[in-house]
């Protein structure tokens, strides 16, 4: 009954006129960089922070989480249609959804994504409502150092499910570290690792860092491929499937919208962790006859039920234990800040109406996305034959524009132009940029709780393995790194990952 009364409470919270408008903008554009291919969830939200400083808390957080569950709804529109996926974890709907639009069935797929998507979002709210408190409540309880340990673990397992070489993620998160511990030490007031730059003395732009690393190099890696200008628009059909596809998908939804709901809570897990394991569970679960990678519409309804389950149970770390999951909720960690909201378990009891009506405007903006996707498809199609190159240079005014913003400062757009520049070196060597995002966030909170728990033990480090919960998180994230360390397992992540 509590958990239904507080559910009241925050719809009563995102239904007020502000948070609705806010829940549609944010649904809008989530759709709109999920259909246009190369403009993912991650650089939209790093461009908009800046415009987020004049809004309260609940309508800034409101509209970033539509950007980011609303782009996984729009990236199938491009998957199925062009066989680019508008957004990563759209990548597995390409197999059997662009199948099946050049099939003449380009409709009931694009119907079942959305159902599918609507479906798992509307559980995953409720999974959130009833499972984030009760971790939070168990959050309050930690100390400095279970907080340090904790944040160890995450680490190591966003590590472990990075995509490419172990060795390259293990460094991107360490430069990520020391990246976030460039400024003033709380402690000492000294100014660290700043070369004489007196800018730096706040540290790193967590802004101009991201729009750096998620907005300019990506638009400059997409300029490099040639553009697709092939779009299944002759056939779509009725977008409502079947009542026969809906019985052939009626257990795919429900075991994608179960897979992704776990695994979105891991640390380096989300949406498209929970599309591809949906994909892969399915070929192996399905009942015959078994036709994926030909245009079976499981293999639609499976990965994009996932991704939107995997999308909004992220959250939950994010909320509670103020640990993001991925990159997109270290930006909206970065947002909280933003808005001088320290994150954690604490949001709950002291932003209630933050808490709740963030968890409540998900079943609002669901249900917006079921209307922008399934009637607007039409608008949609005609956005992609807008050339990639003509949005390239909106994109760079709005991240200069969004830097400067910060701090009015000029430092700030040299320091874009830097980091861009970096970033595109990094992703031409195969370094992924989310663990470094990762290690950058959670980096000075992991040097703050350490320190907290060496002052409060008298400098002695061995209180991180005399406390039962501290020590069972870092021997977790040994045992990690151990078990990725043996080359069979090595071997089988290295394959998973291929695939």
């Amino acid at each position: 009954m509590e958990t239904l009364s507080n559910l009241a409470f925050g719809l009563g919270v995102a239904l007020s006129w502000q948070n609705v408008l806010y829940c549609f903008i944010g649904c809008f554009l989530g759709t709109l960089v999920g259909v246009l291919p190369g403009i993912g969830p991650v650089a939209t939200v790093a461009m908009l922070l800046p415009f987020t400083f004049g809004l309260g808390p609940a309508p800034a957080l409101i509209m970033l989480a539509g950007i980011y569950y609303g782009a996984q709804y729009g990236g199938s529109t491009t998957a199925i249609l062009v066989n680019i996926p508008g957004e990563s974890s759209s990548v597995v709907t390409t197999l059997d959804g662009h199948q099946m639009a050049r099939r003449g069935r380009a409709g009931p797929a694009l119907g079942i994504a959305a159902i599918g998507s609507f479906v798992a979002g509307c559980i995953a709210t409720l999974l959130i409502a009833y499972f984030a408190p009760p971790l939070a409540e168990l959050a309050l309880k930690f100390s400095p150092a279970e907080y340090f340990s904790l944040m160890v673990f995450g680490l190591i397992a966003a590590v472990v499910l990075a995509r490419g070489s172990l060795i390259k993620a293990i460094a991107m998160v360490c430069f990520g570290i020391l990246l976030g511990l460039i400024g003033t030490d709380v402690n000492s007031g000294v100014i660290r690792f700043a070369f004489g730059q007196a800018e730096l003395a706040d540290g790193v732009g967590f802004v101009a860092l991201a729009m750096a690393f998620f907005g300019i190099t990506d638009v400059v890696l997409n300029l490099e491929h040639k553009e697709v200008q092939q779009v299944f628009t002759s056939r779509i059909g009725s977008v409502l499937p079947t009542l026969a596809d809906l019985r052939t998908c009626f257990w795919s939804i429900v075991r994608g919208t179960a897979l992704g709901s776990l695994l979105g809570v891991l640390p380096g897990g989300g949406a498209l962790l929970a599309s591809f394991a949906a994909y892969m569970a399915e070929k192996k679960i399905a009942k015959p006859p078994r036709t994926f990678g030909e245009g079976d519409i499981r293999g639609v309804a499976a990965p994009e039920s996932a991704n939107n389950a995997g999308a909004q149970t992220s959250f939950i770390p994010m909320l509670t234990l103020g640990i993001p999951s991925n990159p997109t909720m270290a930006l909206m960690i970065g947002a909280l800040m933003i808005q001088g909201i320290a994150p954690g378990p604490q949001v709950m009891t002291e932003r209630p109406e933050l808490f709740w009506g963030l968890i409540a405007s998900m079943w609002v903006g669901n249900l917006m996305l079921l209307v922008l996707n399934l009637p607007l498809v039409g608008v949609w199609i005609k956005l992609l034959a807008v050339p990639y190159r003509l949005l390239f240079p909106a994109i760079f005014v709005f991240c200069c524009i969004g830097a400067y913003a910060v701090d009015n400062k000029v430092f700030d757009v040299y320091a874009l132009a830097a980091l861009s520049a970096l970033g595109y070196v990094l992703l031409k060597l195969d370094c992924e940029p989310a663990p470094m995002v990762l290690g950058f966030i959670l980096g000075p909170m992991m040097e703050e709780n350490l320190r907290r728990a060496m002052m409060i033990s008298f400098g002695d480090p061995t209180v991180l393995i005399t406390r039962p919960i501290s020590a069972g998180f870092l021997f977790a994230a040994l045992a990690l790194l151990i078990a990725i360390a043996l080359p069979a397992l090595r071997a089988k992540r290295e394959e998973a990952m291929q695939e």
